[in-house]
């Protein structure tokens, strides 16, 4: 009659699974019934990922059992599991197993099955019992004969029935709390005065419809014997002997419950349980406080159904009975290869991965390109953009500095404007001095491309810019150069060069160096050209916005030409530096070219040693630096003679050095 509990395998875990545990002891009968349980149970805790602490088999033979007994209560003292299943013979050595585990102050929860008379203690256990019974309708007047008995009047028989049954309430938490604080004088008149669901055990019910089972049995056997008149009548009762079992295999029917009873044990339907909550009450009175249903026919799977009280205390018993409790923000699950697939540890994110909540993932979530995991990896926070800006105090500085540079660059040439009747000025090719002058005042402007949020257009700018502007200043430095040479050679003896002045030679340096600078920087636009970087990996929680060169072999190209004219500038220059001349600018050439090759010598090392706005700093600081030497070594010099020395810059003082200077020859 009783079922073979396989959907109290569901049950169970479908109840456990609910509360978040999976870390779950096992205490059954070593028989065949106890057995075929425990395959149900593994079928459905594996593919629901609960995991068992330990399975404790208990012998029925009470010798063998108590040869063991220590170590069952070893097994289930030292578990770290606090939920322990019970299921098997009511009445024998697991039974024994309990009520010893009970007496030496186990504190377990425990989940059976109603068949067992197992209730705990409540003062000394601080969990309590779980029961599973197969669900099944109120019995016609059992109520009523529970409710009319009177523990005054009522025979001992009465009271002894009274004691045995059960009594199954659904109250809610608080109500099942007062009923701790009643008299045993009056726990009949409070249950009176409450309207109860009460049930048979489940024993007793199965008892009941074996009665129901019999009695339709031999209802079918008779009516069949009617319609066979060929039976005689002394050949009935053996009849009813030999098919008695054959009917009963056959029979179904609704029984006064309601509940389809069906004796064909292929075409049992999936059973369902209620869940009882179980304490004791004054005088030994044991109370199951209904607090759910399990039913395998509830749509949408959600085949458990709870009271809102049992939800309660189901959020304050979350990590009640786990192997390992769930992995806090910021760390992710790492299981070992002898572990249980229950059981893990929880080891950091990875750099720039988070994980933002309590979970079980094994995988942490790595961050956006443009975000940062935070220093508790629980958020993944958006990088700042970095580059040189106008606000940033190392851009402010160098841009001051580049327009200061260009304001003294602007007041130079117009020093040289107004006096430009003057010797000093006309003596070094006034025209190639005011070239230089005005490439130099765009090479101090360029620093100012390098300077603000990147784009396309500054990209592509501030390299050509500068090398067009740099080349022409070289080129011009080159060309005052060779003028020098050329004036000298034309005042030697039996030097016939003066043609070569008149043609203005030296002039056509300029164009035609700057004519290559511009084919090279085309050929540089044409295979590869500068471009915008976003570097999110160099420097933790920012994003580098810096201006990519392109073509690297373009860019040593045009910064290698640029070396190799001023390299010949100063070649030339410190060759001439002795010539005869009254205002040589030989020597000035020749350390402008010297800081010039100084800087840009000392730029490789530091720039490629250098990252983000700094590394901008370090070429818009040799811009600067360069273009500053050309101006301070040729220039300040001369307006120093203009504007305080005027007396050096005369007609009649250049005469008086050049016969001095024929008389010393």
């Amino acid at each position: 009659m009783s079922s073979d509990d396989t959907s109290l395998a569901l049950a169970l875990v479908s109840f456990i699974i609910h509360f978040s545990w999976n870390w779950i002891g096992l205490a059954i009968s070593d028989n065949d019934q106890s057995t075929q349980f425990l395959s149900y149970l593994k079928r459905e805790m594996e593919s629901n990922t609960v995991c068992f602490a330990f399975v404790s088999m208990i012998p029925v033979d009470m010798d063998l059992y108590m040869s063991r007994a220590e170590v069952y209560y070893n097994q289930i003292m030292t578990s770290s599991t606090n939920v322990v299943i019970i299921y098997g013979d009511t009445g024998g050595t697991l039974a024994v197993s309990f009520r010893m585990w009970e007496s030496l102050g186990l504190q377990k929860l425990w989940i059976t099955t109603t068949r067992w008379d197992v209730t705990p203690s409540m003062k000394d256990n601080l969990y309590g019992l779980f029961a599973f019974g197969h669900h099944h309708g109120e019995i016609p007047g059992f109520k009523n004969f529970v409710q009319t008995l009177n523990p005054v009047t009522s025979s001992d028989e009465n009271l002894v029935k009274l004691e045995w049954m059960y009594f199954n309430c659904e109250v809610s938490a608080s109500k099942c709390k007062a009923l701790k604080n009643c008299s045993s004088n009056h726990s009949l008149e409070w249950l009176m005065g409450h309207t109860f669901e009460m049930t048979f055990t489940e024993g007793s019910y199965d008892i009941y419809n074996a009665v129901y089972a019999v009695a339709h049995a031999f209802h079918e056997m008779n009516l069949q014997i009617i319609h066979n008149l060929s039976i005689a009548k002394g050949k009935v009762q053996n009849y009813v002997c030999n098919k008695l079992g054959s009917f009963l295999r056959k029979i179904h029917f609704t029984n006064p419950v309601g509940d389809r009873i069906n004796m064909n044990q292929r075409d049992k339907r999936q059973e369902m349980y209620d869940i009882f909550y179980i304490w004791n009450f004054p005088q030994g009175l044991e109370f199951k406080v209904k607090i759910g249903l399990f039913s395998p026919y509830y749509i949408n799977g959600q085949h458990l159904h709870l009271s809102g009280d049992t939800i309660e205390w189901a959020r304050g018993n979350a990590d009640l009975s786990v192997c390992s409790a769930d992995c806090g923000p910021g760390f992710r699950k790492f299981r070992k290869e002898e572990m249980s697939p229950c059981c893990f540890d929880c080891n950091p994110c990875p750099e720039n991965e988070i994980s933002n909540e309590t979970s079980d993932l094994e995988m942490c979530v790595p961050c956006p390109e443009d975000q940062y995991a935070n220093m508790g990896q629980n958020d993944c926070i958006q990088k700042a953009l970095i580059f040189l800006s106008y606000e940033d105090p190392l851009g402010m500085a160098l841009s001051l500095m580049a327009l200061g540079f260009s304001a003294f660059t602007a007041l130079v040439l117009g020093i040289f404007l107004k006096h430009h009747h003057t010797p000093i000025v006309k003596a070094n090719n006034s025209t190639l001095t005011y070239i230089l002058l005005i490439s130099l005042m765009f090479c101090f402007l360029c620093p100012l491309l390098f300077i603000g949020h990147p784009n396309l257009a500054t990209c592509i700018l501030q390299q050509i810019t500068f090398g067009v502007a740099f080349t022409v200043a070289i080129s011009t430095v080159l060309a005052k150069t060779i003028t020098v040479i050329l004036a000298f050679k034309v005042t030697a003896p039996q030097r016939m060069m003066k043609s070569f002045l008149v043609s203005r030679v030296p002039n056509y340096i300029i164009p035609i160096c700057t004519l290559i600078e511009v084919i090279a920087c085309a050929f540089w636009l044409g295979a590869s050209p500068p471009f915008v970087d976003i570097d999110a990996q160099s420097e933790h929680g920012h994003i580098i916005i810096v201006c990519n060169k392109g073509s690297v072999t373009a860019f040593y190209c045009v910064l290698g030409y640029l070396a190799c004219l001023a390299f010949v500038s100063f070649t030339l220059a410190f060759l001439s530096r002795n010539l005869p001349s009254t205002f040589n600018e030989a020597k000035s050439i020749t350390f402008s070219m010297l800081v010039v090759c100084s800087v840009w010598v000392t730029f490789l090392p530091v720039y490629h040693s250098t990252k983000g706005k700094v590394m901008v700093a370090v070429e818009i600081f040799s811009v600067l630096a360069s273009s500053s030497g050309m101006l301070v070594c040729i220039f300040v010099p001369k307006c120093y003679i203009i504007l305080f020395r005027p007396d050096r810059n005369s007609l009649q003082m250049i005469r008086e050095k050049s016969s001095s200077h024929t008389h010393i020859l």
